[in-house]
């Protein structure tokens, strides 16, 4: 299936003003408008522009709702627990961030706890914001109202896509940000490979037969077919990913983001769909006493990158490197969404009050 190419700064105005005829505050739109694009310049199209269309309808529901603020339900100083009232997931946990590292910067550690947060998006999103502010990071995530993964031995769904994300910060460099759901896939990489994306890897889903597939109808089964495909009306499921070890995380981060925060985790009772996060900041220049910590951390990265690749390997890369080199290349050839998503996205755009017409998202020469 063809893709088109698309102007990362008109397709976010774009988005910005669908968010904002949606209910949000301009600030709001901004900054979830600003984390989707991003996400998909990373590379991370299943936390990208793809989620806009689900957004909108979400947004029109109330399953999520715009211009909710943080409501905070205890505050010990290094502990936050932050209630997020089922607003715009990429605003709460970026606010709630900005005061995780606020408190670590005061106290030298901070631990945050958010629930119901609706979707949070991309979650190294946050893991590079406290590192950009010289901070250590740890961030747990669940969802909440979102079981959708089938844990090691199982043919059937318990988990959510539970992601995990670490942030170093690196005085001479990048920082290292790895980020990756505790599925072998996230939900959107199916529906990204629904709506004519890349193919699935094999044995990404498990099928109601109990066998590996990577047909994503077993995620979505009919709902495939509609303009917002719903991953809970398929027979399957996703796995999780390095067999008995992922899974493990990922029930890890079902009892921390969500039995711990009180978002709720993904066992019979059910919960409200939303996110749960539960994240760790360090300032690391409590730590160093020697003041050798960047030095450190520069020269092992260095050391990594620069050893003899594997056969097949152009060149070893660390956890970000991928993410910070797809941006740039995006950013100057264009951003590639599938043509149904772009014409999804162009036809919310042409609905505005003030229409947007698709030609002005498409990259021009």
């Amino acid at each position: 299936m063809t893709d088109i190419l698309t102007d990362p700064d008109r397709l976010t105005r774009a988005i910005h003003a669908i968010l904002l005829d949606g209910g949000c505050s301009a600030e709001e739109a901004e900054v979830v408008s600003t984390h989707l694009v991003e996400a998909s310049l990373s590379g991370h199209d299943s936390h990208g522009v793809i989620r806009i269309m689900r957004y909108r309808e979400w947004l029109r529901t109330g399953q999520i709702n715009a211009r909710k603020p943080l409501k905070t339900l205890l505050d010990t100083g290094t502990m936050l627990h932050l209630d997020g009232q089922d607003g715009m997931g990429q605003w709460l946990a970026r606010e709630a961030t900005t005061l995780g590292i606020e408190r670590a910067r005061e106290h030298g550690t901070a631990l945050i706890a958010l629930r119901r947060a609706g979707h949070i998006g991309r979650l190294g999103a946050y893991a590079e914001q406290a590192a950009e502010a010289g901070m250590v990071s740890i961030q747990f995530c669940n969802v909440a109202g979102s079981r959708l993964v089938a844990p090691f031995g199982s043919a059937a769904r318990c988990i959510s896509t539970a992601p995990v994300a670490i942030g170093v910060p690196n005085g001479e460099g990048a920082p290292f940000i790895l980020d990756f759901a505790t599925s072998m896939v996230a939900e959107g990489k199916a529906l990204v490979a629904g709506q004519g994306g890349k193919p699935l890897p094999e044995g990404a889903l498990i099928g109601e037969d109990g066998k590996p597939t990577t047909n994503p109808r077993a995620l979505y089964g009919p709902s495939l077919d509609t303009a917002i495909p719903d991953p809970n009306e398929g027979p399957g499921a996703l796995r999780a990913m390095g067999d008995h070890k992922g899974s493990g995380l990922a029930l890890a981060c079902e009892l921390l983001a969500g039995a711990l925060t009180g978002n709720g985790t993904n066992g019979p009772a059910g919960h409200s769909f939303g996110n749960g996060l539960v994240s760790i900041l360090v300032d690391p220049a409590r730590l160093d006493d020697g003041a050798g910590f960047a030095g450190e951390v520069a020269g092992y990265v260095d050391y990594v990158r620069a050893s003899q690749p594997a056969a097949g390997v152009d060149q070893v890369l660390t956890p970000g490197d991928r993410e910070r080199a797809m941006r740039a290349e995006r950013r100057a050839s264009g951003l590639p969404l599938p043509e149904p998503v772009f014409t999804a996205i162009a036809a919310l755009a042409a609905a505005l009050p003030q229409p947007i017409p698709a030609d002005d998202l498409r990259m021009r020469p």
